[in-house]
């Protein structure tokens, strides 16, 4: 089988030995870079499956490589930094990360969630049986082409990452459901869920934001208060 390479993006050089240890010992080819504009670069010459992408970095910070590799690339990215506030976490996941974790980390966990973030990626695009099932979802002015993976809103593209994609997905395939934040999270992160860990409702306030004609009057993601979300049928 072959290794899945893995980008690691960090200025400091004893965080990225510590994690190119820890991953090459799981099995992960390692490609390393110290600043954003080396990350691009790297991504040009190398089938990266994943990066890891610390926020604070000279020339081009994390947030604004994020955004650069999600204009042509739907590959996971974990997002490092030493800023824990709410708002630091929704700025890092809102430039398209699909993760985010505060310095310092556990290498364990850092596996864990590459794992599931491979996982996950590689699951959505080898999974079977799609090419068979109805191929688009309609619920009123929003339309799903699940064979295409394209979102439109009134017959607009939406243009989504693949987390936002997997959630939107998850409630119009099972229309008129709730589903919990646990729910979500184990169904599209395909992870355990922590109690307290709000990465569910950041990205569906990030995908409300390209879904909505305003997105503090949800008409498409409700949110039923106490329990979870859904869409409509």
């Amino acid at each position: 089988m072959e290794q899945e390479q893995i980008l690691i993006v960090d200025d400091d050089k004893d965080i990225v030995e510590f994690i190119e240890v820890f991953l090459v010992k799981e099995g992960y080819r390692t490609v390393i870079a110290h600043s954003g504009m080396d990350a691009l670069e790297q991504l040009r010459h190398h089938d990266i499956r994943l990066v890891i992408l610390d926020i604070m970095m000279p020339d081009l910070d994390g947030v604004e490589v994020c955004r650069r590799i999600r204009e042509r690339d739907n590959i996971p990215i974990i997002m490092l930094s030493a800023k824990s506030t709410d708002l630091d976490k929704v700025v890092g996941l809102s430039s398209g990360a699909d993760d985010y974790m505060i310095k310092p980390f556990s290498m364990i966990e850092l596996t864990a969630r590459v794992k599931a973030q491979l996982r996950r990626y590689t699951y959505l695009n080898h999974r079977p049986g799609v090419a068979h099932e109805e191929h688009v979802i309609q619920i009123k002015e929003l339309q799903i082409d699940v064979r295409s993976r394209v979102v439109t809103i009134y017959g607009n593209v939406v243009k989504l990452t693949k987390t936002e994609y997997e959630i939107i997905l998850l409630l119009a395939q099972h229309a008129g459901q709730v589903f919990t934040l646990e729910e979500i999270y184990r169904k599209v992160w395909k992870d355990k869920y922590f109690e307290g860990n709000n990465t569910v409702m950041v990205h569906i306030a990030r995908l409300r934001e390209k879904i909505e004609d305003n997105p503090k009057e949800s008409k498409i993601v409700k949110n039923i208060w106490g329990v979870g979300y859904k869409i409509e049928s």
